[in-house]
């Protein structure tokens, strides 16, 4: 199912803009232009997260967001043609994620909403791993930033780290490449997807030069990466 974001936005021209954004870049989005709509798709549809203008024609964003708060604890990014600190502030203040001025990028936006809900989400439950040989030869030492394979410390760089810390965490799990960026970037605007692969190429050869019989990394194709279960 996609995930569904729940725009409250009393601009038709920008309701489209991001609502068109926001379903390019495989979400659900619902639109409503009122507080009051904006409450009774909550409670009829749910969402995973609230995109909130400040200035709507029935009620105060500040307000609303409160009432939402209520009812459930939905991350929330305001939107506001407002720029004053106290704004800001008074946003935050009463539970937002974030805080967007117009005129904005759409595509940051999106950004946004990807890396609140990245936070916001719990981590996977662990996949049923019964048979499944437990010596991994890969080991990450988190405090040191240090992954080794075959007892050899790996020379890494800051996102191949990230990249090959992840597929340990969940040996068998398919990642598709947004997936890794959004898990391992920063801003996951900074990159395109086949950056991933890029990434990917030179783990491989660096695993490769430990033992070049063997590569943990597999390939599902038009799906994503993994890290190999059985040894």
């Amino acid at each position: 199912m996609k995930t569904r974001i729940l725009l409250v936005e009393d601009e038709p021209s920008v309701a489209d803009t991001v609502t068109f954004a926001l379903r390019t870049e495989g979400f659900e989005p619902a639109w409503a232009s009122t507080g009051e709509e904006a409450l009774r798709l909550l409670d009829a549809q749910g969402a995973a997260l609230v995109i909130l203008d400040v200035g709507l024609p029935d009620c105060s964003g500040f307000d609303l967001c409160r009432r939402i708060r209520e009812r459930r604890p939905l991350p929330v990014i305001f939107l506001t043609s407002r720029s004053e600190e106290v704004d800001r502030i008074v946003g935050l203040e009463i539970g937002a994620d974030d805080y967007m001025v117009k005129p904005f990028s759409p595509r940051e936006l999106c950004a946004r909403v990807r890396a609140i809900l990245r936070r916001a989400s719990p981590p996977p439950e662990p996949l049923d791993v019964q048979g499944r040989d437990a010596k991994i030869p890969l080991a990450e030492d988190a405090q040191r930033g240090v992954i080794t394979f075959k007892g050899r410390a790996l020379d890494l760089t800051a996102h191949e780290y990230k990249i090959l810390a992840t597929l340990l965490k969940h040996p068998g799990w398919v990642y598709s490449r947004q997936q890794l960026m959004d898990l391992c970037w920063e801003e996951p605007t900074a990159g395109l997807e086949r950056t991933v692969d890029s990434h990917i190429k030179n783990l491989r050869l660096k695993l490769k030069a430990v033992d070049p019989g063997l590569d943990p990394v597999v390939t599902h194709h038009g799906r994503g990466y993994s890290l190999r279960e059985s040894w």
